[in-house]
């Protein structure tokens, strides 16, 4: 064999040699880099599920990061659920002429759990019994402060509650009913951030009966609200002296 002939082949067995090794080291690399990506996206993945808000149907729970303000859609949902974790059914509110303590009807499961949700968020303790009239009702629930309104809009300015309405219970001295929405209301349903006490006889509130959701009544202190209702008022039914509430949760 002549030496060109020794002198090629060992040339072409060095490049198959470098070759080989070439694409194993290709091959190897290849595999960790796959992984890497396969983890990557895994990770990715997971934080994005983390950070991402859950969609929700206006199914809203209150303080969470997917919180949006009620809805009269998603109201009945929500206080269905907020219901179940706060059963309480005692509120006793506090005012400068003397308290009233009022028992909370379990079949207006709705309204119940709206006036719980209101007290337990402070809502009440900015507001007034700002209507007066003489033996009717007394209405509490607003008054013309700034925080009132921003309060309202961080809750839900608009949102209504269905009319949980039982027609063998009647407006009587001592029972809880909720304020009206009166434009476009065929359903009777109930503006959520007013109530009134009624401290009539019962003669004087047959309309309302079939009209107003009762989901209380007052079991302490009606001769505060009695005396309540003899203030004197404005032109209007404003009472001159203002009666601030002061809300709490018993039991």
């Amino acid at each position: 064999m002549s030496l060109q002939k020794v002198y090629y082949g060992l040339i072409l067995g060095i490049a198959c040699l470098l070759y080989s090794c070439q694409d194993t080291k290709k091959e190897n690399i290849s595999i960790p880099t796959s992984s890497v990506d396969s983890v990557k996206v895994k990770k990715d993945t997971s934080v994005q599920e983390k950070n991402t808000p859950e969609i929700i149907d206006d199914s809203n729970t209150y303080n969470s990061p997917d919180w949006k303000a009620l809805t009269t859609k998603s109201a009945p949902k929500f206080f269905k659920n907020y219901g179940k974790d706060n059963p309480e059914t005692r509120v006793k509110l506090e005012t400068n002429l003397g308290d009233i303590v009022i028992q909370l009807y379990e079949d207006t499961p709705l309204h119940r759990a709206n006036f719980i949700f209101l007290v337990k968020e402070g809502y009440f303790d900015l507001t007034t019994f700002h209507r007066v009239a003489k033996d009717f009702i007394i209405q509490a629930g607003s008054n013309d402060s700034k925080e009132v309104g921003q309060t309202r809009n961080a809750i839900g300015r608009h949102y209504l509650l269905p009319a949980e309405i039982n027609l063998s219970r009647t407006h009587r001295l001592g029972t809880v009913s909720g304020a009206k929405e009166y434009r476009d209301n065929p359903g009777h349903q109930t503006a959520p951030y007013e109530f009134f006490i009624f401290v009539g006889e019962p003669v004087s509130g047959r309309h309302l009966n079939d009209s107003y959701t009762i989901f209380g009544e007052v079991v302490e202190g009606l001769d505060i609200a009695k005396k309540i209702s003899e203030l004197e008022t404005d032109g209007g039914e404003w009472p001159i002296q203002l009666i601030y509430i002061k809300a709490s949760v018993l039991d």
